[in-house]
């Protein structure tokens, strides 16, 4: 059990357990050695349950990704395909069984495991193919896999472009059935709110599945370890994911990008002064894992950027004193004592290496004038400073032919932020696109439109509303030091105001009418502990303390969610008047870039 997961009020280290056990349990139906074959998007987060040393304690002889080409020779009895049932994943399969069942001289059984449930379309697919006859089908129910003691992912690959441009609702029932895996492990929920349109969907199809477990006998605790649960759906906040995050992680992940807590960077600055081999150092990739199991950067994560250079300099001096401590008179006593904590010392400092290195390539970005004209231009549309009209700055990036990515993504916290363009800028700017880009970007114009992130402007300015009643953006004089700490470029991320609404007032009372500008129903409701939908004021006894003073709130993202969001939410539970602590439950950890590549058309 890893020890980072269980540092919380909710220990997600038991999610971690729950998920190994049943993987294992699988692995146990295969007797004897065995070969894994992998979807390539699995591997990673199957590696935060379980990783590669203790299947191999269970008997898997060798892993393979799941993507075309042959496969050497295997002379292993079992081979298990690990997949999610997509049909491009399912043909995967099927050319491999084909493939080794006419090159393999010694009999082979075939299982494929399901992530997080089979498909009868899968299904129906390997049967035409031929070869479902020859499988062993099982489910791997693996729903969530834990990042951190207060994150938790779906990782769904492309849940916000299924659901609001093709029309695929498969994610809001995986969201719900990950919510009846948490009410089962942790114990129902009983206050439950939510916004936006995937919101109110998860929570009635969470209910329909409650009504389907009323038969069979209650799982998890009798009590809830969470107090209110609060589902928010991406399309009511897109501004958040537009924005550049300025935290140490949040730019990391924007700069390097962040998969399944690895980072990966250039060798060059982490090459140390009794380093053997420089070259080869300097050559390789270096991947580093970003989690609060390592001290030093659970302290510098939602740090902004600009505070993180003081906060790496007075560790330094730090463990120089601590280290300086040996040329000191001791004792035979204080010898020893010394001696033990030294591992922890040179750990120390060893981290201390590498996150100066990290911050010096950040840096790098951070100090050019790009970076500090792009934040500008930020900072200008979220203040709603000129945010009508043709921006000169996103007029340069196009005419330089900057990275389309960047250029939609500005123009997208422009719309956003003017809550629509006046239909003649929106022209102007769809005509720039195509001119300069081609033509084969007019089809990833129109997904944005779809979405609601390019629009023309009607009836009412939601965000200017937003803005002022919630304080989504402040003057320095006005932020406190927490507040500092995770702005981007001095916004609040709306779901921090929601979350601490609730928390305070516990429930919507009084923003009602904010609410009502937002896009979809609102979600305020009450469970009692059978798993099943209540009436108003009739929730348990056992409950109402926790609805009076609710110590846990989940936030579930539907549609992604960043690393900045989740640092403000950390920041406002460590506030000294805060007896909240929030766990963020999201389908997929996103930022501006990875979130407008998956609505991008390829070719």
């Amino acid at each position: 059990m890893s020890t980072h997961l269980s540092g919380g009020r909710l220990n997600v280290a038991l999610l971690q357990e729950s998920m190994r056990k049943e993987l294992l349990n699988l692995l146990q139906l295969c007797e004897g050695p065995k070969v894994t074959i992998w979807d390539e998007w699995l591997a990673g987060p199957v590696g935060l349950v379980a990783q590669y040393s203790l299947l191999k304690e269970h008997e898997v002889a060798d892993m393979f990704p799941l993507r075309p080409g042959s496969l050497p020779t295997i002379s292993v009895k079992h081979i298990v395909f690990i997949a999610r049932p997509k049909l491009v994943l399912m043909d995967l399969v099927a050319d491999y069984i084909l493939s080794l069942r006419s090159k393999q001289n010694v009999p082979v059984e075939f299982h494929l495991f399901f992530v997080p449930r089979k498909s009868e379309l899968s299904e129906k697919h390997l049967k035409d193919r031929g070869v479902l006859s020859n499988l062993s089908i099982q489910e791997f129910k693996c729903d969530i896999f834990p990042f951190d003691s207060d994150v938790m992912s779906l990782e769904l690959q492309n849940d916000f472009r299924e659901n609001y441009l093709e029309g695929d609702p498969t994610c809001l029932y995986n969201a719900a059935q990950a919510l009846r895996t948490i009410q089962h492990l942790y114990g129902i929920i009983p206050r439950v709110f939510g916004k936006g349109p995937a919101a109110k969907q998860v929570w009635d199809l969470l209910c329909r599945l409650n009504k389907e477990d009323q038969g069979s006998p209650p799982k998890g605790s009798p009590t809830s370890c969470i107090d209110q649960l609060l589902l928010i759906d991406r399309a009511i906040d897109f501004t958040s994911v537009m924005a550049t995050q300025l935290t140490y992680e949040g730019l990391i992940d924007e700069l390097f990008g962040i998969k399944n807590s690895t980072a990966t960077f250039p060798g060059e600055k982490f090459v140390s002064a009794d380093d053997a081999s420089p070259e080869v150092t300097a050559r390789e990739k270096k991947r580093v894992i970003l989690n609060s199991s390592e001290e030093l950067f659970a302290e510098l994560r939602d740090c902004n950027f600009t505070a993180v250079g003081a906060a790496l300099s007075k560790k330094a001096r730090v463990i120089k004193t601590q280290l300086d401590e040996r040329h000191n008179d001791k004792s035979v006593q204080e010898i020893k004592q010394f001696v033990s904590r030294l591992p922890q010392m040179l750990a120390n400092k060893q981290s201390l290496a590498t996150h100066m290195a990290i911050a010096e390539y950040v840096k790098e970005t951070t100090d050019s004038f790009e970076f500090h004209d792009t934040i500008q231009c930020e900072e200008d549309f979220l203040n709603c400073v000129d945010n009508e009209k043709a921006c000169p700055f996103i007029e340069d990036l196009i005419a330089q032919k900057a990275p389309l990515t960047k250029i939609l993504r500005l123009i997208c916290l422009q719309c956003v932020t003017g809550s629509g363009f006046k239909p003649k800028l929106l022209e102007y700017y769809k005509r720039e696109i195509v001119q300069v880009y081609g033509l084969k970007t007019w089809l990833t114009l129109c997904n944005l439109e779809k979405c609601g992130l390019l629009r023309a402007q009607t009836g009412g300015r939601q965000y200017a509303v937003l803005r002022k009643t919630l304080r989504l953006t402040m003057d320095e004089s006005e932020l406190d030091a927490n507040e500092k700490s995770y702005l981007s470029s001095k916004y609040v991320p709306l779901v921090v105001r929601l979350s601490e609404h609730i928390a305070k007032n516990k429930g919507w009372t009084g923003i009602l009418d904010v609410l009502n500008s937002l896009p979809g129903p609102t979600v305020d409701e009450l469970q009692t502990l059978q798993p099943r939908m209540a009436r108003r004021n009739s929730v348990s006894s056992d409950n109402s303390s926790s609805l009076e003073n609710p110590r846990v709130i989940l936030v579930f993202f539907i549609g992604g969610c960043t690393y900045n969001e989740i640092s403000a939410l950390r920041s406002i539970s460590h506030q000294e008047d805060s007896n909240v602590e929030y766990v963020v439950l999201t389908t997929k950890l996103i930022n501006g870039n990875t979130f407008i590549e998956s609505l991008i058309e390829n070719e």
